[in-house]
Order: C-alpha cells, then structure tokens, then sequence
C-alpha cells in the first residue's frame, strides 16, 4: 500500500510527479473539460471517495495532503468550481469531518499536510475544525500551507 494519500487531488497540480507510486491520489470526482482558456482540465484520481468518509483502515498513511475545495461560493460552471470544487452549505462540519478522517487514517506521528486559499474564508476561521494544533506553516499571498503531526495532544 502507498504511503500518501491526497485526500482531495483534483488535477494534481502542486505535484512534482503526477504519477508518483507511493500516493493515493483521491478526489470525489472524475472529470475531463476544457475550461473558458481553452486548456484541458483533467481530474482522474486513483480512488473516488468523499474525504468526510475515506475508504481507508485507520492509520494507513505516514503522509496526508489536505487540499480541500476552499470556494463557498462560485457558479456551477465557473473555470474555479470546475478547477477547485466548492464547499457545500455545511461547509464547517464537512471540513471538521475531513480533518478527522484525515488523522484517523493517519499513522502514529503521521503527518498531515493542509493548503488552504483565503480567497473567501480567512484561516482563522478554519484552524479551529482541525481539533489538533498546527506545528507550522507558510503563508504565500493569500494561500496557506499549514503541518500537523498526529499524536495524543489536541486542542
């Protein structure tokens, strides 16, 4: 069994190796359009699976990624909701329950790796869900990365 999973990988763009043998790549969603710019979306994850409920035994992973749709709000057809995904109106308790499945499928002292857009919901708002403390992390622009580590404290 591979060692990451990508909980919610879209097209996989932040990957080095698209393809890399050691990643779940996982998404709740198969899809092949072309977007208004004339390039071709393509999102063909390993696994369709919903992160609130993830098809995995528990402390599967060394390595989660968390990239979660971050738009609450985008048009049905828009390039952003294709591309990224929109967050559903219960938006708080979707992502309280992906970062749970996330460590719970993690290993002892996995790590788990979030990226978040400030784009419409600042991340302050969603640090909280987590119910772990964040180790560290990088803001660039309005795009976050943020690192947890599973153990036994929690907020």
């Amino acid at each position: 069994m591979p060692k990451i999973l990508d909980a919610c990988c879209g097209a996989k763009m932040f990957w080095f190796d698209r393809e890399n043998p050691d990643v779940v790549y996982m998404d709740e969603r198969r899809l092949e359009t072309t977007l208004c710019d004339g390039r071709t979306l393509i999102i063909e994850p390993d696994v369709v699976g919903d992160f609130r409920r993830m098809p995995f035994p528990d402390g599967t992973f060394s390595l989660v990624v968390f990239d979660p749709p971050h738009l609450v709000k985008a048009g049905a057809k828009s390039w952003l909701a294709l591309k990224y995904g929109v967050l559903g109106n219960d938006w708080r308790e979707d992502l309280r329950k992906g970062f749970a499945e996330c460590f719970r499928v993690l290993r002892p002292d996995g790590v788990l790796v979030f990226k978040w857009s400030e784009a419409q919901v600042p991340l302050k708002e969603i640090l909280p869900l987590a119910g772990h403390k964040a180790l560290f992390g990088e803001r660039r622009s309005r795009k976050h990365w943020v690192v947890f580590m599973k153990g036994d404290e929690e907020k």
